[in-house]
């Protein structure tokens, strides 16, 4: 379809989609896309709009506004946005973009993890992967093809995971990237060890106060509850997958003695290590 809004060059497109039940329930999904050219003058500010933007600029200048902070964003960079809040962008010399508004199951913790890592304005290293999905979308719909949610939602995951491995982070957003990464593959080595938190601080240089803030903005838990985490799911493993008495898989899974363990299972699991074995 051809917009009608002002300042929005006649020869740019959108499309519209509706997703299934089944999509909104499961996957990531694209409610519209387009390629716009916006010409100069144009401004837009909108309370909300139920959805997340992907932008990635072709060429020329636009002004952000969101959560009261103005940035400005430039040929090559991306931009992702909560539309679910207020938030306006304007122009005084044009731009040129692809663009697409989805939402899904798992839409808002993706935006969280990136914006906490490099903020709504940001450029990659290489932005065709990027790129190359955003314009599979689009011409999903453009051609008129045969629309499979489960492609579509692989191609948003697709955008969203290379944004995360391959944008540096913007120095403003969190200079502790890779803290969570460093030392989750570290308690996967050595859970069952004594891991007290101030020893883990310490291999990243940090405060056990600033440590632990750290590590659960990044993964949603305190390092002990990630330690715990690690222990009871190889225990699980272990009473379902191999004859070990129960005090064994206690020990060789870091826990300092069998009562604490099973006190510990129990709460987890709501039964006890034998019973769940039985459950099998």
């Amino acid at each position: 379809m051809h917009p009608q809004e002002e300042f929005v060059a006649s020869d740019s497109r959108y499309y519209v989609y509706s997703p299934s039940k089944n999509a909104l329930e499961m996957f990531l999904y694209p409610l519209q896309c387009g390629h716009f050219t916006y010409l100069p003058g144009y401004r837009l500010t909108r309370e909300s709009f139920d959805s997340f933007l992907l932008m990635y600029i072709r060429k020329g200048t636009l002004r952000l506004e969101t959560e009261g902070h103005v940035q400005e964003a430039g040929k090559g960079q991306l931009i992702l946005l909560d539309c679910y809040g207020r938030h306006a962008y304007s122009t005084d010399s044009g731009w040129d973009c692809m663009w697409c508004h989805f939402d899904g199951i798992t839409a808002r913790h993706w935006y969280r993890s990136i914006v906490s890592r490099v903020g709504n304005v940001f450029s990659l290293p290489d932005p065709q992967p990027v790129v190359s999905r955003l314009t599979s979308i689009y011409n999903i719909f453009d051609s008129a093809g045969l629309v499979r949610e489960p492609l579509l939602s692989k191609y948003l995951t697709d955008i969203l995971t290379s944004i995360l491995l391959y944008a540096p982070s913007d120095g403003k957003t969190d200079a502790h990237t890779g803290i969570a990464e460093k030392i989750t593959a570290y308690i996967s080595e050595h859970f069952a060890e004594n891991l007290p938190v101030s020893q883990l601080a310490s291999m990243v240089g940090l405060s056990d106060y600033h440590f632990i803030r750290i590590f659960k903005r990044q993964t949603g838990f305190t390092p002990h509850e990630y330690l715990l985490n690690t222990r009871m799911n190889m225990a699980r493993y272990l009473l379902k997958n191999s004859e070990k008495p129960v005090k064994d898989i206690c020990f060789s899974t870091g826990f300092s003695c069998e009562s604490v363990f099973c006190n510990a299972f129990k709460r987890m699991e709501g039964m006890t290590p034998a019973q769940y074995r039985e459950h099998g």
